[in-house]
């Protein structure tokens, strides 16, 4: 079993909602990112999102924007964050891994190199932000083969028909983007929010998570209403934007102390 399953069956078992972090590879600069996910995963985050350093990150917001450029500016690479997940895996063999970005890095480094080398290092899934379900087919059969999931998105202008597509191709679970717009973007209408999810829940069996937004662990719970689990990304890269010059484990640790109360807010 693939451990985005594997941690979602544990998750419905215990009846808690699922914690998934997110971090830009390589930010603020590369010897940071190895102890930040091993903090992440100690203060509770069930699945960690690492996203592919990138040029044009055109989905995100300023914060993860510029955390993209730090990283470039280390020379973080696709081959790089896989070399990380790699030595992640040396100690920590359960937490699911999964690889957000853009479709450039990977189809440079070919489908079926990059879904044989992701699945060798440890990844879980992918979530390709700009690849629409129309183009994904030749990417998921390599997925497949390697038993790598590939998550999509689903968004508030998304529709019944285009969500049935998606739901077919799509594996480990759905995110769902809580607003219109870049990542840490303002207000959330949490009833907005949960009706649409609800709207989704009886197109497919898969987990939905929602992020986009979530800030506090207030705004979890009540985004997670309906959801089987809440992204956290915007708040925890501004943190570590902040931070350049600081220790690696001292950076880790500020992560860790803005999840331990969102991971106590879900369990509530």
């Amino acid at each position: 079993m693939n451990r985005i399953a594997r941690c979602f069956a544990d998750l419905k078992q215990a009846r808690r909602k699922a914690l998934v972090t997110y971090l830009v590879s390589g930010d603020p600069f590369p010897e940071a990112t190895l102890p930040t996910l091993h903090k992440m995963a100690e203060q509770g985050a069930d699945i960690i999102e690492i996203g592919i350093p990138f040029s044009d990150p055109m989905a995100d917001g300023p914060t993860i924007q510029l955390a993209h450029e730090r990283a470039l500016a280390h020379k973080a690479s696709l081959r790089r964050t896989l070399e990380t997940v790699r030595t992640f895996r040396q100690d920590n063999v359960d937490t699911p891994i999964v690889l957000m970005g853009y479709d450039n890095p990977i189809e440079r480094m070919g489908y079926e190199t990059f879904a044989r080398e992701a699945a060798a290092a440890g990844v879980d899934g992918v979530i390709i932000v700009d690849l629409p379900p129309e183009e994904a087919e030749p990417l998921n059969g390599y997925l497949q083969q390697a038993g790598i999931e590939n998550i999509f998105l689903l968004a508030p202008t998304t529709t019944a028909e285009r969500a049935r597509h998606i739901v077919s191709l799509a594996g480990g679970f759905l995110y769902y983007v809580s607003l219109k717009g870049v990542t840490g973007a303002g207000h959330v209408d949490a009833n907005s929010v949960n009706q649409k999810i609800s709207q989704f829940r009886e197109l497919t069996d898969l987990p939905i998570c929602v992020g986009f937004g979530i800030k506090s662990g207030d705004t979890a719970r009540l985004l997670t209403e309906n959801a089987d689990g809440a992204v956290v990304g915007s708040l925890l890269v501004d943190k570590m934007g902040q931070m350049p010059g600081e220790a690696p484990e001292k950076i880790a640790a500020a992560v860790g102390e803005l999840i331990a109360p969102i991971r106590a807010a879900l369990d509530s």
